[in-house]
């Protein structure tokens, strides 16, 4: 199947932002996962005075991971989808919390183009039509020494993961998103596209490429383990 990409990925996720929560949630350790690799960012005295950009925010999960690790830091969090931001604006937020709809390659349009001390980035560049514009864009917005956290469905390369991924998409993902009203092409690619993206290696030699300093992958744990990774790294420069 040909891959959704820019307008019609942001409609598609739009037509399943209802629910994403709900099929979000019958994964096992999902949120957890997301804490996990925000607390992976080793931000210090739980992000007071700093900026932080989480990028593909969504429903707001990954907003609400970064909350909880930092809760002394300023968060702006971005989506291209208007219906994903919708839900998250539902949801309960403190003033250091604030939401932009716009596409990653766009937001320094918006008067967001930082400096940041901090990305997370979410499911975000697997899912972006030139994942090396995404990172360019984000290595222009993070401050020197500023420190980068992309949390990702990336296979480990080994046969039993890309099996263990197509199991689950085949015999929970795909069936639930067709009974979930949004329509099953949200979920196809979400499967086809992280078979077709980068392996944890190949994504850490992506982010040397691109301008960051020590990145490096970290995998998760139980069903997950090989399939989602945290990979950190930051632009070169200064210290925190």
């Amino acid at each position: 199947m040909t891959l959704l990409q820019g307008a019609e990925l942001s409609q598609a996720f739009d037509r399943g932002a209802s629910a994403y929560d709900r099929l979000t949630a019958i994964n096992p350790g999902y949120h957890r996962a997301l804490r996990r690799s925000a607390r992976r960012l080793a931000l210090p005295d739980l992000g007071a005075g700093l900026r932080l950009l989480d990028l593909g925010c969504g429903t707001g999960s990954s907003t609400a991971a970064l909350l909880r690790s930092y809760p002394r830091a300023r968060i702006t969090a971005v989506d291209a989808s208007a219906g994903m931001l919708a839900q998250a604006a539902e949801k309960r937020w403190p003033s250091t919390v604030r939401f932009v709809h716009s596409p990653v390659e766009e937001l320094s349009g918006t008067g967001e183009a930082g400096p940041y001390d901090a990305v997370f980035a979410a499911y975000l560049v697997r899912n972006a039509a030139d994942p090396g514009a995404v990172l360019d864009a984000v290595h222009r917005m993070l401050r020197p020494g500023g420190r980068l956290a992309v949390h990702e469905y990336a296979l480990s390369g080994r046969a039993v993961h890309r099996a263990v991924w197509s199991a689950v998409c085949g015999g929970v993902v795909l069936p639930l998103g067709a009974v979930s009203g949004g329509g099953t092409a949200l979920y196809r690619h979400l499967w086809r596209s992280v078979l077709d993206f980068d392996t944890a290696g190949r994504f850490t030699e992506r982010l040397a490429r691109h301008g960051f300093a020590g990145a490096r992958s970290s995998p998760m744990t139980r069903w997950q383990h090989g399939v989602v990774h945290t990979f950190t790294a930051r632009r070169p420069g200064g210290e925190f």
